[in-house]
C-alpha cells in the first residue's frame, strides 16, 4: 500500500528524523508514538503529501485515497452540520447537480422525438446508474448514522456549523473522513474533543476498518483497544513493533535488557583482545597475531543500546497568597442554553487547598460550571468568591487563544509583567522551548507544545486557585506525569476537570459527578468515586451515565423508523428505474407506429405487449405515488 524507504527531514539545519524506513499495508492500525516535538505531526504531514521532505522516497499504489484528519482545521462557514458532512461525497454530490440539470432541461422541452430529446434520456440513465453504483440512495442515511455514532443529536443536524465550538466542528471534519473509504487514515489526535460515548464508537469503527490507519494519541487506552502495531518516534529513529502500545512498552524495555546484557558481553570480549594485542605487540614472533586481532576488531559490529528522549518540561505551580477558608461557594446555581438546560439550582462550596475532579459525560455542565466560576459567562444564582482569591484558568481550548503570527518569546513577553519579565526565558526553558526555538512562530508549533506554552503562560499571573479544564489534550505521556506531580505539589486549591482515570488517581482527594443537571459530592479520589459506583473506570461511569438517561424504547423506534425510510427511499429509486424502462419502451412503440404503422400493426404479438406495458407502467405509477406519500409522511 504505501513504502517509505530512508526518509529525512530537518529544520535549521537539524533532523527531526532520518533515514526512516517502514511499509504499511492494508489491516494496519499503527499507533504513532512520541514526545511533543518529535515529528509525529511532520510525518503525518508527509504521508498525505502536504509537506515536503529532504531525502528518501515514498512508494504507494495507484489511485491510493489517504485521508488526513488535522489537529487544526479550516471550515467554510455558512453551511449546516449535514451539509458540511455531504462534502464527503464529491461525486455523488456532482451526479445530483447534473441529475438536476437533465430533469430541468426536460422539463422545459417538448420535443419528445428529437435526438437532442433522447440524449438527454441516454444521459439521465447513464448518470442515475451511476449515482446508484456510488451509493447515492445510501449516503444521507450513512452520513447521519456517523454523525449519530461521533455524539450529534437528530436536532443538531439542520444547525449551522458556525454555531459549534471548535472540538464539534473537528467531529465533522472526522465524520467526512469515516464516510469516505479511504485506503489510508492518518489521524491526529482524534480523542482530544470525543466524549466517552463517541471514543468507544469510534474504536469499534476503527477496528473494523477495512484499510490502514495511523493514530497519533497520547491516549493510552485508545491505542491498546485500537492498534495492532506500534511505531516511536525517538531522537530522529523510529522503533517499530507489531503490538499495541502498552505491550510494544514491554517489549522495548525487555529489548533494551537484551541489548544491554549482550553489549556487556561484547565490551568484555573487546577488552579481553585489546589486552592480547597489547601483549602480542611486544613479540616480534606474535606481531601478525596481533594484527590479525586488530582487523577482527575494526570487523566487529558494535552493539547500541535504544536511546530514549528523557527530556521533560520542568513544572511548579507557586501559589501567590493566602486566600480565606471558603474560596468559592455556589447558591442555586443554574445555567441554559436557550432552551437546553445543563445546570439547574447547584450548590457547591470549595474549600481552601482541597483538590477536587469534576467528572461526567461531555454536555453535563462540568466545563460550563468551570466558565461561571471564572466569570467568562452568565448565570442565575449566587456565586461568591472568597477573601484574597485569585484564580487561574486553563480553558480546554486554551491554545486557541494564542496567537499564531507571534513567536514563542513574544507570546510569554506580552504577557508578562515587570516584575516576571526577566524570568521568561527560564520559564520557557523549564518547558522546553530552549535556544533558537523561542523563536519559533506559535502557528508551526505542535497541539503539545501549544499547550506547553499556554502552561507557561499560565506562570505569568499569580494565582491560589488553580481551575484545569481537559489540560492533558495534546500532552504526551511524559509531559502528563510532569503536570501531574506538578498538581500534586501544588499548595493553593485546584479545581480538575478530566476524562483520564490515570491522571485523576491520587491526585483529588473531592469527586462531583455531573448528571441530569445536578451534581453528587464523593468525599474520596477517583477510585474510592468508582468503587461506590462499583465500575472499574470512568469509561463504565460515562456508559452508564448514557444508559441510564437514554430513552431506549425511543432510541429503537428511532432505529426502525429510519431503516424503513432508507428501505422506502430505495424502492422508490426502483420504482423510478422501472418507470423510466417502461416510459423509453412504450415511447419506441409510438415511434415504430408512427413510422410504419402497416408493417407494425400486423405482428399480431405488438399490441398485446403493448398494453400489457401500458398496464404495468398504471401500476408501477401506483406504487411509486403511495411510496412518495409514505416518505413524505415519515418527513412531515
Amino acid at each position: 500500500m504505501l513504502n517509505i524507504h530512508n526518509l529525512s527531514i530537518s529544520f535549521q539545519g537539524e533532523y527531526l528524523f532520518k533515514d526512516v524506513t517502514f511499509k504499511l499495508g492494508a489491516g494496519d492500525r499503527v499507533g504513532l508514538i512520541g514526545k511533543n516535538g518529535a515529528g509525529k505531526s511532520t510525518m503525518l504531514r508527509i504521508l498525505s503529501n502536504e509537506q515536503e521532505y529532504d531525502s528518501g522516497q515514498i512508494a504507494s499504489d495507484k489511485d491510493l485515497k489517504i485521508g488526513f484528519l488535522k489537529q487544526d482545521i479550516d471550515f467554510e462557514f455558512g453551511k449546516t452540520v449535514l451539509e458540511e458532512s455531504y462534502q464527503a461525497f464529491k461525486e455523488i454530490k456532482a451526479c445530483e447537480t447534473q441529475l438536476q440539470t437533465i430533469n430541468g432541461a426536460l422539463a422545459e422541452r417538448t420535443d419528445y422525438e428529437s435526438e437532442a430529446y433522447n440524449q438527454l434520456m441516454v444521459d439521465l440513465n447513464e448518470i442515475q446508474h451511476k449515482y446508484e453504483i456510488l451509493g447515492g440512495y445510501n449516503y444521507q442515511g450513512e452520513t447521519e448514522k456517523i454523525l449519530q455514532g461521533l455524539g450529534f443529536n437528530r436536532e443538531d443536524f439542520d444547525k449551522l456549523t458556525d454555531t459549534f465550538s471548535g472540538g464539534w466542528r473537528m467531529r465533522i471534519e472526522l465524520a467526512k473522513l469515516l464516510l469516505q473509504n479511504n485506503d489510508l487514515l492518518l489521524l491526529d489526535e482524534p480523542t482530544n474533543h470525543l466524549d466517552i460515548e463517541s471514543i468507544i464508537w469510534l474504536e469499534s469503527f476503527l477496528q473494523n476498518y477495512g484499510g490502514a490507519v495511523v493514530i497519533v494519541s497520547h491516549d493510552k487506552m485508545f491505542l491498546d483497544n485500537v492498534t495492532n502495531r506500534t511505531i516511536e518516534l525517538s531522537l530522529g529513529r523510529i522503533y517499530d513493533y507489531n503490538k499495541p502500545y502498552t505491550k510494544f512498552l514491554e517489549l522495548r524495555e525487555e529489548i533494551k535488557v537484551q541489548q544491554l546484557a549482550a553489549q556487556k558481553n561484547q565490551e568484555k570480549q573487546i577488552q579481553q583482545t585489546e589486552k592480547l594485542i597489547e601483549k602480542f605487540r611486544a613479540k616480534a614472533s606474535k606481531a601478525s597475531m596481533a594484527q590479525s586481532l586488530i582487523k577482527k576488531l575494526d570487523r566487529i559490529d558494535r552493539i547500541e543500546v535504544d536511546q530514549d528522549d528523557n527530556s521533560v518540561m520542568n513544572l511548579s505551580f507557586p501559589i501567590s497568597i493566602i486566600p480565606g477558608k471558603v474560596v468559592i461557594k455556589l447558591e442555586n446555581v443554574s445555567k441554559n442554553y436557550g432552551k437546553l438546560q445543563v445546570l439547574n439550582n447547584v450548590n457547591l462550596t470549595i474549600a481552601r487547598d482541597t483538590k477536587t475532579a469534576f467528572v461526567g459525560q461531555n454536555g453535563q455542565g462540568k466545563s460550563t460550571l468551570a466558565k461561571i466560576i471564572v466569570g467568562e459567562i452568565e448565570h442565575r444564582g449566587n456565586l461568591v468568591l472568597g477573601h484574597n482569591v485569585q484564580i487561574g484558568y486553563f480553558a480546554q481550548n486554551q491554545a486557541e487563544y494564542l496567537d499564531g503570527n507571534k513567536t514563542v518569546l513574544d507570546t510569554m513577553i506580552d504577557a508578562a509583567n515587570e516584575s516576571n519579565r526577566t524570568k521568561v526565558r527560564d520559564i520557557l526553558g523549564s518547558f522546553l522551548f530552549r535556544g533558537d526555538e523561542v523563536d519559533k512562530y506559535v502557528k508551526v508549533l505542535s497541539g503539545g507544545e501549544r499547550n506547553r506554552l499556554a502552561l507557561a503562560k499560565l506562570l505569568l499571573q499569580p494565582f491560589n486557585v488553580l481551575i484545569m479544564d481537559e489540560p492533558t489534550n495534546h500532552l504526551d505521556i511524559q509531559s502528563k506525569n510532569v503536570l501531574k506531580e506538578a498538581l500534586k505539589k501544588f499548595e493553593g486549591t485546584l479545581i480538575l476537570v478530566s476524562h483520564d482515570r490515570d491522571f485523576l488517581q491520587g491526585l483529588t482527594e473531592v469527586v462531583y459527578e455531573f448528571k441530569d443537571k445536578q451534581i453528587k459530592e464523593y468525599l474520596g479520589d477517583i477510585d474510592f468515586y468508582l468503587e461506590q459506583r462499583n465500575i472499574q473506570n470512568l469509561r463504565e461511569a460515562e456508559k452508564r451515565t448514557i444508559n441510564e438517561t437514554k430513552p431506549k424504547e425511543s432510541n429503537r423506534q428511532n432505529y426502525e423508523d429510519q431503516k424503513r425510510l432508507k428501505s422506502l427511499n430505495n424502492k422508490l429509486s426502483k420504482l423510478e428505474a422501472k418507470i423510466n424502462h417502461l416510459e423509453k419502451a412504450i415511447k419506441a412503440d409510438d415511434l415504430a407506429l408512427e413510422a410504419n404503422y402497416d408493417q407494425t400493426a400486423s405482428d399480431p404479438k405488438f399490441f398485446d405487449d403493448y398494453q400489457l406495458k401500458k398496464s404495468e407502467l398504471e401500476k408501477l405509477m401506483q406504487q411509486w405515488e403511495s411510496t412518495h406519500v409514505a416518505i413524505d409522511n415519515f418527513n412531515n
